[in-house]
């Protein structure tokens, strides 16, 4: 971990979103951002204590510039641990950068991507892993990812993982004393205790790790597939549940033959619903492309609604589709269509949702059915959800080295060797929240962010 440090450049950037508007924000952090503002300003603000708001105007050789009102923050109280400057302007495109000129002219740097949220880190205001919030905060795209992406921010993750990385230091600081009165032949740990241990360890680490299905859909949206035979009606599903007329709709069997992708938030999460091609066998090659697709999208998908003709179709022949074709790690609905046509309503399985969709009979029970059936797989996970790639890999591998150090206990390994596995546990976690970072993770994670942040 990189020390504390107030030495870097000054760095500035426009924060607020590219374009004009009515106003901007110009952000200035490092050692002598106050310095540097003040030589720009109409008022002197060398002797701020922090926490102060000026207005005044921003000045270029006797020239007044903008009327501004300047927020300055002293470290460590500040969101990098610097001396920051926010300066509140007018938002033309023209006075935005003139502003920055002006601020480069007289010592600062450009920011480079994310290079506020690095300071940040660097001077430990935040760990890694509530700095990567800050990105999924910013391009939340529903209260669902919102509501993820602040409580990452404020720690959880980062808490969860404290208490876990508490427990394998004192696992390991048990072993290594083994190690240190090895001659003496001392038992320090006991081996049923450092058992138990590890194997709560592991279900805690597996929990964690299957939490990310759940976060990562919530982040990007919850791949939710339509899928069935042809002219079951997932096209006009997708139109009904969208309240629009966004796929062709034909009682020609086939009509879709590609997939069509739109966003539907429902209670504040967006599932991405995708409606498919039609399964059949088929000799038209276009055709069986579109079937190929829909297996694959099934295959990659959060939630599958499976609809069918249930005028036409047999419960037979539907519980051989959904055994032939849907995953049982995947959740699925079935829905029974067609019901107006339908005889004989006792022949349809009680646990099947019906509808007649030309009537566009209980949408909004769907709607909630689709809801409840997603928001249930986060059951038994808590509040603490891992929605960041990065992260889950991390827990991947130290899941990975827990079994190794588990399988080492049972067949009484010698503790250095045991020790070896549970430093390599603590280094993989420790990637999360950057108790162990290399300049080339840092570059990779803040490349990523934007510029004024």
């Amino acid at each position: 971990m990189t020390k504390i440090t107030k030495d870097f450049d000054s760095i500035c950037a426009i924060s607020s979103p590219p374009g004009k508007g009515g106003v901007a924000l110009i952000r200035v952090s490092g050692l002598n951002s106050i310095l540097l503002v003040d030589k720009i300003f109409s008022k002197s603000i060398k002797e701020s204590n922090g926490y102060q708001i000026f207005y005044g105007n921003i000045i270029s050789k006797g020239e007044d510039i903008d009327d501004v009102i300047l927020t300055v923050f002293k470290n460590p109280q500040s969101f990098t641990g610097e001396d920051t400057v926010e300066i509140n302007c007018h938002g033309s495109i023209f006075i935005q950068q003139k502003i920055l000129a002006l601020l480069c002219e007289n010592g600062a740097k450009i920011a480079q991507p994310g290079e506020f949220s690095k300071r940040a880190f660097l001077n430990r205001k935040l760990d890694l892993s509530q700095t990567e919030a800050i990105a999924d905060l910013i391009n939340s795209k529903s209260s669902a990812a919102h509501s993820l992406a602040i409580k990452q921010l404020k720690g959880g993750v980062s808490s969860e993982l404290k208490i876990l990385r508490n427990k394998l230091i004192e696992f390991a600081s048990l072993i290594e004393l083994e190690l240190d009165f090895s001659e003496e032949d001392v038992e320090f740990a006991d081996r049923k205790h450092l058992n138990e241990l590890i194997q709560n360890l592991i279900s805690h680490i597996d929990q964690l790790k299957k939490s990310f299905l759940y976060g990562n859909a919530i982040k990007n949206g919850v791949s939710t597939v339509i899928a069935g035979r042809p002219n079951a009606g997932k096209s006009t599903l997708l139109n009904n549940m969208l309240n629009e007329q966004r796929a062709i709709v034909s009682s020609i069997a086939g009509t879709t033959r590609d997939t069509i992708e739109e966003v539907l938030t429902i209670n504040g999460t967006d599932f991405r619903l995708i409606d498919t091609a039609g399964i059949r066998k088929t000799s038209n090659e276009i055709e069986k492309i579109g079937v190929e697709k829909t297996l694959k999208k099934i295959n990659q998908s959060s939630i599958v609604i499976y609809i069918y003709d249930c005028a036409e179709t047999k419960q037979q022949e539907v519980s051989k589709d959904l055994k032939k074709y849907i995953d049982n790690n995947i959740p699925y609905i079935v829905v029974a269509n067609k019901i107006d046509l339908q005889k004989n309503i006792n022949e349809i399985n009680k646990t099947h949702f019906k509808t007649s969709l030309n009537n566009k009979d209980n949408i909004e029970d769907l709607k909630k059915l689709i809801y409840n059936l997603f928001d249930n797989q986060n059951i038994n996970n808590g509040d603490i959800v891992i929605s960041n790639a990065r992260h889950f890999e991390a827990l991947k591998l130290a899941h990975n080295e827990l079994i190794k150090v588990k399988k080492g206990l049972i067949e009484n390994k010698s503790g250095d060797l045991v020790a070896m596995d549970i430093r390599q546990i603590l280094y993989y976690i420790g990637t999360i929240t950057g108790e162990i970072s290399s300049d080339e993770l840092l570059g990779n994670i803040f490349a990523k962010f934007c510029i004024g942040k």
